[in-house]
C-alpha cells in the first residue's frame, strides 16, 4: 500500500520555514540527523503550518529506535510498554515526543500466542512510507524532513489540504473498529479547519458508532476536553447528536436544544481567550439539566440542589475516572448558578458571595443568561451588589452586650 512514490515538495514549493518551528524542536531533529539517522516533523505541526497557523505542538518522528534516540539525548526518557516512545524534556516543562516509525504486520508474522499480538504490533518498525499509511487522517500523515527542508506526502495529504476536506487513511469501515475514537476525531478536525467529511466516513460512523462505548474511557475524556479547548464544543457535540453518536459518547448528556446553545456561548468564551478546566465545562455540559431537575423558584432547598448536583456529575465522572476535586469543584458551579438563580434576599447570601467559587459561578451564570434572557435583569443586579456591596442590605447583627468581667465589677453594697 506504500509503495507508490511519495510526493515531495521542495523548499521553494511550500511556505513552511524553520523560524516557525519550535527552537528545542530543531535541536532534535538536528542532532538524530547529524549522526545519520532520518528526521522528520510529523502530524498536526506539518498540517498547521501549512495552513499558515502555529502549532501548539511539535512530534518527531525517526529511524532511530527509542533506545538509539536515549543514547542521544541525557534529558531523554523511555515511557510506554506496548510502544516505546522517547519524552525529550526542556526548561520550563517542555516535551518533544519522538517516535520511530511503524509498520502494519502481516499475518504470517503474528506470533503463535494471541496474547501478544497486541504488543508484538506495536512495536514493529518500519519506513516512512509504511508509517505515514498508519496514521488516522490524509492531512495528518505529511512529513517535514530537516534533512533538505522538503515535505513528503505518501497519502494524498496535500491534496486533502487543498479541497479542505478529512480523509481517513484506508477503509474506515476498517478503521473505525480498529479505533473507534477517530469516528470524534474525524468531527473534531472538521470543525476545527471548517473542512468537510468524506461520504464514506459518515456511513461508517452510522455503522459502527455503536462501539464508541468500548473505546478507552481516558481516550474519550482527553479528546471531549480537546473540544473545549478549541473552542468547538457546541457543533461537534450538535453533530454527534444529529448522527447518533452521543448516547454512545456521553450516556448522561442529553444534547438538547439549550444544552447546546449554552456550550455556543462556552466557546465564544474560549475563543476570546479564556482558558478552561475541566471543572468549567462539566457544570456547563450539564447546567441545564441541573437546572430542570430543580428549579429555583421551585421551593428546592440547598441540600435537594447539592444532591441533585451530586446524582447528575458522580455517573460521568465515575467513568471517566476524573478525580473528587473536580467533581466538588463542578458541583460548586451547578449549585452557585442555583442560588444566583433564586436572586437576593436568600440565607447564606453573605457568606455565598464570600465563597472563593462564586465569581467563577457568575461567568457560568452570565452565559446561561445568553441562553435565558429573562435572567439577565437578575444578572445586572447581583454584579450591582458584587461591585457596591455596601448599597445591598447587610443580615442584622447581633449587638453586644458590654459585661464587665467579674473581676472588675463593682459589688453593690449590700445594707447591714
Amino acid at each position: 500500500m506504500a509503495a507508490d512514490l511519495p510526493i515531495i515538495l521542495k523548499r521553494n514549493q511550500h511556505p513552511i520555514s524553520r523560524k516557525q518551528i519550535d527552537h528545542d524542536c530543531l535541536k532534535v531533529l538536528y542532532r538524530l540527523n547529524r549522526n545519520g539517522f532520518k528526521s522528520y516533523l510529523v502530524g498536526g505541526s506539518v498540517r498547521d503550518l501549512l495552513l499558515g497557523g502555529s502549532p501548539k505542538d511539535f512530534d518527531i518522528a525517526t529511524d532511530a529506535t527509542p533506545n538509539q534516540v536515549k543514547r542521544l539525548f541525557r534529558n531523554c526518557f523511555l515511557v510506554g510498554r506496548r510502544f516505546r516512545l522517547a519524552h525529550i524534556r526542556f526548561a520550563g516543562n517542555k516535551l518533544i515526543e519522538v517516535a520511530t516509525f511503524r509498520r502494519e504486520v502481516t499475518a504470517e508474522e503474528l506470533p503463535e500466542d494471541p496474547h501478544d499480538h497486541l504488543h508484538f504490533v506495536q512495536n514493529l518498525f518500519g519506513t516512512p512510507g509504511e508509517d505515514a499509511y498508519r496514521r488516522d487522517f490524509t492531512i495528518n500523515a505529511l512529513f517535514y524532513n530537516i534533512d533538505d527542508f522538503s515535505v513528503i506526502d505518501h497519502v494524498g495529504g496535500l491534496a486533502d489540504l487543498k479541497r479542505q476536506r478529512i480523509r481517513v487513511i484506508g477503509d474506515p469501515m476498517v478503521r473505525f473498529v480498529e479505533d473507534p475514537v477517530r469516528m470524534l476525531r474525524a468531527l473534531e478536525f472538521a470543525a476545527r479547519l471548517d473542512f468537510s467529511l468524506c461520504n464514506d466516513i459518515y456511513s461508517a460512523i452510522d455503522t459502527h458508532k455503536g462501539l464508541l462505548t468500548t473505546a478507552a474511557p481516558a481516550r474519550v475524556r482527553e479528546e471531549i476536553m480537546a473540544l473545549f479547548r478549541y473552542g468547538i464544543a457546541a457543533p461537534v457535540l450538535r453533530q454527534c447528536r444529529e448522527l447518533g453518536m452521543l448516547p454512545h459518547l456521553l450516556a448522561g448528556y442529553p444534547g438538547t436544544d439549550e444544552g447546546i446553545a449554552m456550550l455556543m456561548q462556552v466557546d465564544e468564551r474560549t475563543r476570546r481567550g479564556t482558558d478552561i478546566d475541566e471543572s468549567f465545562s462539566l457544570a456547563a455540559l450539564y447546567l441545564r439539566l441541573f437546572m430542570d431537575s430543580c428549579p429555583p423558584q421551585g421551593g428546592t432547598t440547598i441540600a435537594a440542589a447539592l444532591q441533585s448536583a451530586n446524582q447528575i456529575l458522580t455517573p460521568h465522572c465515575r467513568y471517566f475516572s476524573i478525580a473528587a476535586g473536580i467533581r466538588i469543584r463542578a458541583r460548586d458551579l451547578l449549585v452557585g448558578c442555583f442560588r444566583l438563580a433564586r436572586g437576593h434576599g436568600q440565607r447564606g447570601e453573605q457568606k455565598f458571595l464570600r465563597h472563593p467559587a462564586t465569581a467563577t459561578a457568575l461567568e457560568l451564570f452570565s452565559l446561561w443568561s445568553e441562553v435565558r434572557g429573562d435572567l439577565k435583569p437578575l444578572l445586572d443586579e447581583w454584579r450591582s451588589s458584587i461591585n457596591n456591596p455596601a448599597g445591598h442590605s447587610q443580615p442584622p447583627t447581633r449587638r453586644k452586650r458590654n459585661r464587665r468581667s467579674k473581676k472588675n465589677k463593682k459589688r453593690t453594697p449590700q445594707p447591714g
